[in-house]
């Protein structure tokens, strides 16, 4: 019942939190508000609230009330793409500081940690953080950051987000935890004691692969949110009203969504896992998956990503992926369409992910279109 209560809770804060009729003429759904100054008082104060829109606008706060209110946190930033937070979250630390990071962490965020924050000062060990022992080792005096994806992208490792927060917290180390795919309906790493959800609002929030977002929501006020609102007003790292309008309006719809994507990423799951031409599949909603008893207990889906490897390697991967006709050759994930991607060829030659593997991301097509198509470009591909 309690896991019931949970779900009605975020689905409606989904449709209302930060989503007021507005004032001045009843409108149920908010005006894009594009000004970049707002006028003063009388008395030279902005009892109004708002003063520059590099500081604060009304459809920023609007985003950042209703993703604090879905994560269970105490306030939220909002960035111009999910790089933008990643950034502002890496750059809140001090030069030198350490940073553990997972080791098959979006490759953004490593290529970020290697080139330009590592000339900033930033030490960085990649290692399996869905092994709690080697979190352990990793995890020192010196650590000031743990950055956690969970599932992970693509190979869709769990970590133990509680256990981790407790090995960072007794370091005085904080815990974030890239929260893109699940969402927030699918898990809450705040309430397990991450210090931070991070998101690419890109994705599953907006919601429908045409605007780029980010945002960062922390689960107290201190000294790094201080220094993520410095990233926006100081540095003007911010994303513009009709970006926050339209990734607002796609949060409306997330719930529905998302139970449909899930639902059909069980099942394909489930499909490919049987099918002779599949080695391996990657989704925490397979009982036999590592990670699903973890996933059972910290996620309230088991999310509409998945991955599977092929018999063969990168030629047969790339050949299946030709043959697909609804599952379009794309990167980024969360949209309406379903999308296939031979992730190893993105990341470039350095990428420690199988050649095998090709990543789905599970859109609101018919799940049984989908599973046929999969199955005939497997068909397809591999007898080439």
């Amino acid at each position: 019942m309690r896991d019931s209560c949970e779900r009605d809770r975020a689905a409606t804060n989904a449709v209302h939190a930060g989503m007021q009729p507005d004032p001045s003429t009843g409108a149920v759904m908010p005006p894009i508000h594009l000004a970049t100054t707002f006028e003063r008082d009388v008395d030279g104060g902005y009892e109004r609230g708002y003063v520059y829109s590099r500081q604060g606008n009304p459809n920023r706060s609007s985003l950042e009330l209703a993703l604090t209110e879905l994560e269970r946190g105490v306030a939220c930033a909002a960035f111009p793409s999910g790089m933008s937070a990643a950034f502002a979250v890496l750059f809140a630390l001090d030069p030198g500081a350490h940073v553990v990071v997972a080791d098959d962490c979006y490759y953004g965020v490593g290529e970020l940690l290697e080139g330009p924050l590592a000339r900033w000062g930033l030490r960085a060990d990649f290692v399996d953080l869905s092994s709690v022992d080697t979190a352990r080792q990793a995890i020192t005096q010196d650590t000031k950051l743990v950055w956690a994806e969970s599932p992970s992208n693509p190979m869709l490792k769990v970590c133990d987000l509680a256990a981790l927060a407790e090995l960072a917290h007794a370091q005085g180390a904080s815990l974030c935890v890239d929260n893109t795919w699940p969402t927030p309906l699918g898990q809450q790493p705040l309430l397990f004691g991450a210090d931070f959800s991070l998101h690419s609002t890109t994705k599953y929030l907006a919601g429908h692969s045409d605007v780029l977002g980010g945002a960062v929501v922390v689960r107290r006020e201190g000294v790094f949110l201080d220094r993520l609102r410095e990233a926006q007003d100081l540095a003007g790292i911010v994303p513009g009203p009709f970006d926050c309008w339209l990734t607002r309006r796609g949060i409306l719809s997330l719930p529905a969504r998302l139970e449909r994507q899930v639902e059909s990423a069980q099942m394909i799951a489930e499909a490919l896992h049987g099918h002779p031409a599949v080695t391996r599949v990657h989704y925490p909603g397979l009982a036999d998956d590592p990670g699903h008893s973890l996933a059972s207990k910290q996620m309230k889906n088991f999310g509409g990503m998945l991955s599977f490897q092929v018999v063969g390697g990168e030629t047969e991967a790339m050949a299946v992926a030709a043959h697909t006709q609804l599952f379009r050759r794309a990167t980024s994930l969360g949209g309406p369409e379903s999308l296939i991607e031979h992730r190893a060829s993105i990341e470039g030659a350095h990428s420690q992910i199988p050649r095998s593997l090709l990543r789905l991301s599970v859109g609101l097509e018919g799940t049984g279109d989908l599973i046929d198509d999969l199955c005939q470009a497997l068909d397809a591909g591999l007898s080439t």
